[in-house]
């Protein structure tokens, strides 16, 4: 089953610091393996200080994201779909998808309702990410379109956890140390 589309948000057993309280968008998911951006992760670089062309264009926290460990030095551009020319953009799901970052729109307009830029990402080998699913190191879940541009990036964890029916939503106020509990 492809999770394309959806969020993986890591559970207390996710094990990798890399990882920790994370929740990625999946990009991609096949047999060749996975590929998505950690949307929760907002670094304190500004995205004027990295892409001046982009900077009108952000959603706030108009800051570059840390989408992964993998591949730090790409950036991959995520927006929301708006009344802009679609030709520059890759639907993901929904009102989601990848913006071409070599094609900035004109200054005063923004074709999206809101644009986000992760540098690096997060990627599976063929099976990995099947196997961590069975581990119990990822919720996969359903996207809010709000969830890309929310103003609240580092609250997005638990704010995605307290949606999510049954004993998964109690997730939402797991401490971050349960030894500390």
């Amino acid at each position: 089953m492809s999770h394309v589309g959806r969020l993986l948000v890591a559970t207390p057993l996710i094990g990798d610091p890399n990882f920790e309280r994370t929740v990625v968008l999946l990009l991609a998911h096949s047999v060749d393996g996975a590929f998505g951006v950690v949307i929760n992760r907002p670094s304190d670089t500004p995205v004027h200080d990295v892409a001046e062309e982009w900077a009108s264009q952000v959603a706030s926290p108009a800051v570059l994201f840390i989408g992964g460990p993998v591949g730090t030095d790409a950036v991959v551009g995520l927006a929301l779909r708006g009344d802009g020319p679609s030709e520059h953009f890759g639907h993901v799901v929904g009102d989601v998808g990848t913006v071409d970052l070599h094609s900035p729109p004109s200054h005063g307009h923004s074709p999206w309702g809101g644009v986000r830029l992760f540098a690096g990402s997060a990627g599976w080998a063929p099976g990995q990410l099947e196997d961590e699913l069975g581990e119990g190191a990822w919720w996969p879940v359903n996207v809010h379109p709000d969830d890309l541009v929310t103003a609240d990036p580092t609250g997005l964890w638990a704010g995605v956890l307290r949606r999510q029916p049954g004993q998964t939503a109690w997730f939402a106020n797991h401490p971050d140390d349960p030894s500390a509990n």
